[in-house]
């Protein structure tokens, strides 16, 4: 089973959230050539991000590789302690796939060693 800082080298794209995947990978073509994030031209390009999947309970953080095939969970842990509380004072009880807080943002790039990063 993998651990999170296993994936402390993998470029992650930060500011990603699910609905600027679905654009991106989902949707070719629906965005502009001077976002954040440029469509996507091939199979080839990837981009890796996490989410919150809070259909399950407790939520689950997912670290997401996807490109325009598939989408594959790299990573996954349930939401616990003050990760959870930060995840439930933002969302309540909704359910769905979406970014994470900025308090589990700053969490996750403390582990990876990636504080600093934005994108």
């Amino acid at each position: 089973m993998a651990k999170l800082k296993d994936f402390a080298l993998y470029p992650i794209a930060w500011n990603l959230t699910p609905e600027d995947a679905v654009t991106l990978y989902l949707e070719w073509g629906n965005n502009d050539w001077n976002a954040e994030y440029p469509p996507v031209r091939s199979k080839s390009d990837v981009a890796i991000y996490f989410v919150v999947d809070s259909w399950e309970n407790p939520p689950v953080l997912r670290l997401v590789r996807r490109n325009s095939e598939n989408a594959e969970d790299l990573f996954s842990m349930p939401l616990e302690g003050d990760l959870l509380a930060d995840w439930r004072k933002a969302n309540g009880d909704w359910r769905g796939v979406g970014a994470p807080t900025p308090k589990i943002r700053e969490w996750l790039k403390k582990e990876l060693g990636q504080e600093g990063f934005n994108s």
